[in-house]
């Protein structure tokens, strides 16, 4: 691609000032007070495309919060490159324990980030990097070099399970027709280490409410004579694990994907050290299934995690009560194989028998989604590693990511087509927490590396 390094250096303020204001619209789909804001941005993403090049761009209504869809089409017989993001941000709490606030951007330089990197919710996850795409498009556009036609779908409600993207992808197969889908909502090793993320696991998240008594009861009249449903709650969580932390539940692991001592091998020779690994988090020790290494364990193996637990009095000083209700909410990440309604059945079934006499349970589905895995020897693949070659200067490693994009298996399922996960993140940017940052620098080589995707996709279709 010509000049691209010269046109992202002259733009370079221009790029970062456009994500900063981006960054300040706290666009979170899960709390309904931010309504307003969700939909702003989807005019924000809408006027932006407008801006980069896309002849055509819409927000089409769903019964949630509205896509973005936009495209290019300079010739129908080229390949179609189909670019799926997210607007929404997950919420900031808690707030307390960010340094700067989550909504007002601020640039840091860190030990990890010595350019500088931009903290605020959402950098990394994914406004940062969507944008990443909609930069790269204007560069191809205002310099006539994009390769072959290309269409956006930003979405508004990846963060709280896409729910009405599976409708909106049925129902325009047509609109979305592509060669390929290029996604960037994953990360990297290292900004020496480049990889391009070839599986994901899927998920499923419920939650569960525990019910003793009709009412809170005085610890003192009732203590030791009625079910706690907080007790009770507790013990069955912690029942769902064996002294390995292996997964109690019958059946779970029926269907778990393998993986031969050959690909277990290969993903080992990705450069980790557990030392720093350890120093990063502030723990002294590792934890997990046993059996298997930590990279492992949060890539190829599923896992279960209680994400927040509560009930009963939990204001300042005293209350003396045994609460009537505990709840849960409860996240499994599964494995290619593992169908995530199944899972979710399976789960139902096991902790509705582990109960107490005296309690009632009832365990309430949120949403879930299939794992997925990209063949390495697909012209995507291909073209995203010649694409990080250029501009890294690297061969990318091919890497299984511990996270979850339950849409990625809806695409080959509706749209028959593979999907490519050129992330830029790293590991260390804290998306979902306080603080979470993107790099300036990984902002920028995203862009730059992004066009090589469509050059060297368009040559590799023609062969």
């Amino acid at each position: 691609m010509n000049n691209i390094q010269s046109y992202i250096k002259e733009h370079k303020d221009r790029f970062l000032n456009e994500l900063v204001e981006l960054l300040k619209i706290p666009s979170v789909s899960a709390d309904s007070a931010y309504k307003n804001d969700v939909l702003k941005t989807a005019e924000v993403i809408k006027t932006s495309l407008e801006k980069a090049g896309c002849d055509s761009v819409e927000i089409c209504k769903t019964n949630g919060y509205p896509i973005v869809y936009g495209e290019k089409i300079i010739n129908k017989s080229l390949p179609t490159v189909l670019v799926y993001g997210h607007y929404d941000v997950q919420p900031a709490d808690p707030i307390e324990l960010w340094d700067s606030p989550p909504y007002e951007p601020v640039i840091k330089k860190t030990d990890k980030h010595p350019e500088g990197a931009i903290f605020a919710r959402g950098a990394c996850d994914d406004k940062g990097q969507m944008y990443m795409h909609v930069k790269a498009m204007e560069f191809m556009t205002s310099t006539n070099q994009l390769p072959c036609n290309v269409k956006f779908m930003i979405e508004g409600e990846e963060e709280v399970g896409s729910a009405n993207l599976a409708t909106f992808v049925k129902n325009n197969q047509e609109k979305l027709k592509n060669d390929v889908i290029l996604i960037s909502d994953t990360g990297m090793i290292a900004n020496d280490v480049p990889s391009i993320t070839t599986g994901l696991r899927g998920l499923s998240y419920v939650e569960v409410e525990v019910t003793g008594p009709n009412r809170d009861l005085h610890s003192g009249l009732y203590g030791g004579a009625v079910a706690n449903p907080i007790n009770i709650l507790t013990k069955m969580i912690a029942s769902l694990h064996d002294e390995n932390n292996h997964i109690t539940i019958p059946g779970f692991y029926d269907n778990v994907e393998k993986l031969s001592k050959e690909e277990r091998a290969e993903m080992a020779k990705a450069p980790f050290n557990l030392e720093h690994y350890k120093n990063a988090l502030d723990i002294d020790a590792v934890y997990g299934e046993a059996g298997y290494t930590t990279n492992e364990r949060n890539s190829i193996r599923p896992t279960l995690d209680v994400n927040g637990i509560w009930g009963g009095y939990i204001g300042e000083g005293a209350k003396t009560v045994i609460a009537s209700k505990a709840y849960a909410k409860i996240s499994m990440r599964l494995v290619p194989n593992q169908d995530w309604e199944n899972i979710t059945k399976l789960f139902k079934t096991h902790f509705e028998k582990i109960a107490s006499k005296g309690i009632k349970v009832k365990v309430t589905p949120h949403h879930g989604g299939q794992g997925y895995v990209t063949p390495i020897n697909s012209i995507g693949y291909q073209a995203a590693s010649k694409a990080y070659q250029d501009t890294f200067g690297k061969t990318p490693i091919p890497q299984r990511s511990g996270g979850s994009i339950p849409i990625v298996a809806l695409f080959e399922q509706e749209l028959k087509s593979k999907t490519i996960l050129m992330g830029f993140g790293l590991d260390s940017d804290a998306i979902h927490s306080p603080n979470e940052h993107f790099g300036i620098w990984n902002y920028l080589k995203g862009i730059e590396t992004i066009p090589f995707f469509y050059k060297y996709f368009t040559e590799l279709s023609k062969k």
